[in-house]
């Protein structure tokens, strides 16, 4: 983990300032990558937290733990989240307000699966994770969040949405924050989470409401992520 984190800030060092940089590493390496990364460019995130901040919960990561590190997001709303560990939409929507409560800005992950993509429900499915957060704490919330939209066919698979299709879905999520706030939707950033890799990543974030990616496997290699990063500036 430590020579990852050391290649990745190598080599994402000469990207763009307009390009925001973030690692999630897992909750473990939080230590090693704050120490990392300190006095770099590259901010500093987690891939989970509880929804109440104090409490007997054996095991469980509160926001407030988080924020005792130089944690600036979290990511709630996984897809793996969603399926392996039967994460409710009402959940979610719990753990976004729980971390906007300590100053982190939550990044809400919002996808379908295989056999609702194929039955055309995608867009009731997003729009409807997403109403539960919007129900939970409006949409001024959004104004501190980012939103990633990770088809969930297309994770860890080698499939990918095509970037017209992954358009679509974007200009779908920032239509449905737009109705209820069209400044907060326009500087919301909206990213692309389904299988990015360096060879597609410049067409993906080439597209109007594509503002980056959130990005799988190929973080695990320092050259394609740095890649990635590069196609975004």
């Amino acid at each position: 983990m430590l020579e990852l984190l050391q290649d990745i800030k190598k080599g994402v060092s000469s990207v763009s300032e307009l390009v925001d940089t973030v690692v999630c590493p897992a909750l473990v390496h939080l230590p090693l990558a704050e120490d990392c990364l300190r006095d770099s460019n590259i901010g500093l995130g987690a891939q989970n937290v509880y929804c109440q901040g104090q409490g007997a919960f054996t095991g469980e990561v509160s926001a407030s733990m988080l924020a005792e590190f130089s944690v600036r997001f979290v990511i709630v709303g996984h897809s793996e989240r969603r399926q392996l560990f039967a994460e409710g939409n009402e959940l979610i929507a719990e753990k976004f307000a729980s971390l906007q409560g300590h100053n982190l800005i939550p990044i809400l992950c919002l996808g379908e699966t295989l056999q609702q993509y194929e039955k055309g429900a995608t867009h009731s499915v997003v729009q409807s994770q997403l109403d539960a957060v919007l129900n939970k704490v409006g949409i001024g919330a959004f104004a501190n969040a980012v939103v990633a939209y990770e088809p969930i066919w297309a994770i860890g698979t080698g499939k990918t949405a095509s970037p017209e299709q992954a358009q679509e879905v974007h200009a779908i999520i920032r239509e449905h924050l737009a109705a209820l706030d069209a400044g907060v939707a326009a500087a919301t950033r909206i990213l692309y989470g389904g299988s990015v890799k360096a060879d597609n990543a410049k067409e993906l974030f080439l597209q109007q409401d594509i503002d980056g990616g959130l990005i799988g496997g190929a973080s695990l290699k320092a050259t394609e992520f740095t890649s990635i990063c590069e196609s975004a500036g």
